[in-house]
């Protein structure tokens, strides 16, 4: 039985992505000029990457999600493809020492990002069409867990160990809640720690990080200076922060604060109003997408929307745990808000997907 679409989440999304332009456009004019001679530069690309993204959103809200179970295989297919292409020198192109991203033109596409929607995709029609195989481990979650390594090693490869952990975060998330045995859980949870650790001592510069997420001072003009830099910026903000525009820290102390410290920005020139609104934001949309998983109408479309609101709000509250100081630095952006094509594109399409379930209702 179909419904009308979720207006207050559309109306929610179309408010928090124009919030973002506007902060994106006064976190990165000065260095927009600077580099580009033009300090709108960054603004008209989100802008554009805005006006595909909602488009693309009206379209796949349209859409029945069915189409996602028939079709899954082909997009995780698909998706893995593209993180292999990427590896390939002449191919996948390096930014900031990764080589994440395919440039197509002025544009940067990474394809990391779409992995993260198939592999949920794909997961939610792995537990639909296996539900009783979920409560053994060898079954139901050893198979999934496979795959999610497999896409987590390519990732980190380019690396992009921020983006890795978001999925396999994500997929852990979503087989928690599919029935599997809680000591599988406990089990894969030691084994990540081992893991982690195996990881950053692997290079360098992530031991360099976690030593500066101590003790920033140890190196403030190294490690430690985007940390130091963001608290700086925040601090001042008090209740109404510096006014918008008037950020210090985005007069190239903070490097390039359109990305992953937008927040930051946030937080000094609007201080705690700021702080507030972008919360509140963020809170009605995982709201409104729990209550549309909860009315799902079936089970697949359950476990992806689920998903889906889950790698939200993980990677919302990363990006913030990292601008606060809370855990060291990830280069996770902040949906909606941080500059970036591929980020706004897919989570727009995601938000078409969860407005496609909110049309239908449970039989």
């Amino acid at each position: 039985m179909k419904r009308k679409l979720d207006i207050p989440l559309i109306i929610t999304i179309f408010i928090i992505c124009i919030y973002g332009i506007i902060m994106i456009y006064s976190a990165s004019s000065l260095w927009a000029e600077y580099k580009f001679n033009d300090k709108f530069h960054y603004v008209i690309m989100q802008s554009i990457f805005f006006i595909i993204g909602i488009i693309l959103m009206v379209i796949i809200s349209k859409i029945p999600y069915n189409f996602y179970l028939k079709k899954s295989n082909l997009i995780l297919f698909v998706c893995f493809i593209l993180l292999v292409l990427v590896l390939i020198p002449g191919i996948g192109s390096v930014r900031n020492g990764s080589r994440s991203w395919f440039g197509i033109g002025g544009l940067g596409i990474q394809p990391s990002e779409f992995m993260k929607l198939g592999l949920i995709i794909f997961t939610s029609k792995y537990i639909y069409n296996n539900p009783k195989d979920m409560r053994f481990i060898t079954k139901g979650a050893f198979p999934i867990l496979i795959i999610t390594m497999t896409a987590f090693l390519l990732i980190m490869l380019q690396p992009d160990f921020g983006t890795g952990t978001i999925l396999v975060m994500t997929i852990v998330a979503m087989l928690f809640i599919s029935g599997v045995n809680f000591s599988f859980f406990i089990k894969i949870g030691l084994v990540g720690m081992v893991g982690v650790v195996l990881l950053v001592l692997a290079a360098p510069y992530r031991v360099n990080r976690i030593v500066s997420f101590l003790n920033p001072w140890s190196d403030p003009l190294g490690t430690g200076f985007q940390a130091i830099q963001s608290l700086f910026a925040i601090g001042p903000g008090g209740l109404f922060g510096l006014g918008f525009g008037n950020s210090v820290q985005k007069h190239f102390y903070l490097p390039e604060p359109q990305t992953d410290f937008i927040f930051s920005i946030i937080s000094e020139e609007l201080g705690i109003i700021g702080i507030i609104s972008v919360a509140t934001l963020f809170l009605i949309i995982i709201l409104r997408c729990v209550k549309i998983s909860i009315k799902a109408p079936d089970d697949f479309a359950k476990f992806l929307s689920f998903g889906i609101i889950f790698q939200l709000a993980f990677q919302t509250l990363l990006n913030l745990a990292v601008v606060v100081g809370l855990i060291p630095v990830t280069g996770v952006t902040l949906p909606f808000f941080s500059y970036g094509g591929s980020s706004l594109v897919i989570t727009l399409i995601e938000m078409g997907i969860i407005l496609n379930i909110s049309r239908y209702k449970e039989n």
